[in-house]
């Protein structure tokens, strides 16, 4: 299964006000492993950033004013996306951005088209029904190191939007995940609220040569009870 974590960083909080994106974050994952495919870019908006997006990320119109241009690499970012799992924290906005600048460069197509988009704010609102569900909330929730993030940033938040997605999707949550997505009586919550991201690294233990030697005399007894070699053998063969 291919996925794209995503985010985005804009001037402003309406695409219909005129608002652009400025930054985009993207991070593939193939079955739940990331195979080290990124897209990062700034973008020059043609207008300024507000004061309340700029105290949110940062990002200033003379740094932005040596970017390109949305449509330079917007064919460039859709083939990136194509055909994934796009994930999103609160997709609407994000998604509402990215189709305002496609019908700016007359494209007849939206994100949806070649897309399937997951918003893990439903899935959170779900998991954790009454709590706070931001970004920085479930970070705290699920023990994702959040500590870097002075302000918000596109590429910084897909990573972290990709270790709270594992993490909640993990452990017990994972049994559940299915009826998360189609149960509208939020029930998978009670089964999973309690997970904890667990800490530190999976322990391995190996079969002492006792023990070896007691699970082979085992397989011989089977052996000779059967005529034959034992599907365990046989499989390890």
């Amino acid at each position: 299964m291919r996925q794209v974590f995503f985010d985005t960083e804009t001037t402003g909080l309406d695409p219909k006000q005129g608002h652009r994106i400025i930054e985009v974050g993207a991070i593939e994952l193939i079955n739940r492993r990331k195979t080290g495919r990124t897209f990062h870019r700034y973008f020059k908006p043609d207008r300024e950033v507000d004061a309340g997006a700029l105290a949110v990320h940062g990002i200033t119109n003379e740094f932005l004013s040596t970017q390109p241009r949305f449509g330079e690499l917007a064919e460039e970012l859709l083939e990136f996306l194509a055909g994934a799992e796009l994930v999103i924290h609160n997709a609407a906005f994000d998604v509402s951005f990215m189709d305002a600048e496609l019908q700016r460069l007359k494209q007849k197509r939206c994100v949806g088209d070649i897309c399937q988009i997951y918003d893990t704010l439903a899935l959170a609102r779900k998991l954790h029904p009454g709590q706070r569900n931001s970004l920085d909330a479930l970070c705290k929730r699920y023990d994702v190191d959040n500590s870097n993030r002075e302000y918000h940033g596109a590429l910084l938040d897909a990573q972290l939007l990709l270790d709270v997605y594992l993490a909640m999707t993990g452990g017990q949550a994972a049994l559940v995940l299915d009826d998360v997505r189609h149960d509208s009586q939020g029930s998978a919550g009670a089964l999973s609220a309690g997970w904890k991201r667990p800490q530190g690294s999976l322990k391995v233990l190996s079969a002492s040569d006792d023990e070896l030697a007691a699970h082979e005399k085992i397989l011989a007894s089977l052996d000779a009870a059967s005529g034959g070699k034992t599907v365990w053998r046989k499989l390890s063969s």
